[in-house]
């Protein structure tokens, strides 16, 4: 098992005739993951590496019972485009799109609540489940394989390509992952690490969790509320980049669009005392990683 993506996800691809969805549907379908359908309006008829493109997500579900959308348009169509996918009864929604404006994100993510949906993203790298051999996005590129191996560790960034990196730390650690997933960088998103951690917490195959964290936001400090109020039970393991952020003037941004501190909102050493106190394990060192999760899972095993 995984969580959010598995052997049951139908995949549509909004977006697909772009040259970046063109080269993500190729590393995708290379990948083992299938991919039903794409759609680019005004392009009905055409394929992309064999998969067959409509103009409409109706159509899409239609011909192929479609599940789950990857979307990669430019910012302003990426509303229009998780409306549409709403519309359908689409329920798990990766969107890749960065720079949409935030009155439309605001706008995406109230619908998708209203309507019992699941975005991922904007601006995410995406997700993989590497049992089940699938994946939505840019993550892991043309060589999954080199960084995400199958496994029973959970995976949460907020950084793109520090997904790859701490699950190749897991792999490093002699682990494997169950889903790796790149939440954005942005401020406003679909899905929190609170919100994953209430998922991994259901996955019986996920044994312990891995967070990458950033300055910016209250989602780390959401997640410590949660699991000191025992909503997560399994071991949590977190290094939160950026502290000397901290000296820097307030009000500056840190390549991410999320990752800025305003008062005392945002700090690293906020978020590391928090989950700290709620029984985390928060590493100084992102090479600790490794140690610190062979000693968890071993500990965890023995019991």
């Amino acid at each position: 098992m995984a969580i959010l993506i598995g052997q049951d996800s139908r995949i549509v691809i909004q977006g697909i005739t772009g040259r970046e969805a063109s080269m993500v549907t190729q590393h995708t379908l290379q990948y083992g993951t299938k991919v039903l359908a794409g759609v680019t309006p005004g392009k009905k008829g055409q394929d992309v590496h064999g998969v067959p493109v409509y103009n409409t997500v109706r159509e899409a579900v239609e011909a192929h019972q479609v599940n789950t959308s990857l979307i990669v348009v430019p910012p302003a169509f990426a509303l229009d485009a998780v409306r549409e996918a709403i519309d359908n009864g689409i329920k798990v929604i990766v969107v890749t799109t960065e720079n949409i404006p935030q009155l439309d994100t605001v706008k995406m993510l109230h619908l998708a609540k209203l309507h019992d949906v699941r975005i991922i993203g904007p601006n995410t790298v995406g997700l993989i489940n590497p049992n089940d051999r699938v994946k939505l996005g840019s993550i892991g590129g043309d060589n999954p394989e080199r960084c995400f191996v199958p496994g029973h560790v959970g995976v949460i960034s907020r950084s793109g390509g520090m997904t790859a990196e701490t699950s190749w730390m897991v792999k490093r650690a002699g682990f494997g992952v169950s889903t790796s997933v790149g939440i954005g960088g942005d401020a406003l998103i679909g899905t929190t690490i609170r919100d994953l951690l209430e998922l991994f917490e259901l996955d019986p195959d996920t044994h312990a969790v891995v967070t990458f964290s950033e300055p910016g936001t209250m989602f780390e400090e959401q997640a410590a509320d949660f699991v000191k109020n025992g909503g997560f039970t399994k071991p949590l393991i977190s290094y939160i980049a950026g502290r000397f952020t901290e000296q820097m003037p307030e009000g500056t941004i840190f390549g991410h669009a999320g990752a800025l501190i305003s008062g005392s909102v945002g700090r690293p050493s906020g978020k590391a005392a928090r989950l700290r106190e709620a029984g985390a394990h928060v590493v100084d060192r992102y090479d600790e990683l490794i140690e610190v999760l062979q000693h968890v899972l071993a500990a965890k095993e023995a019991k």
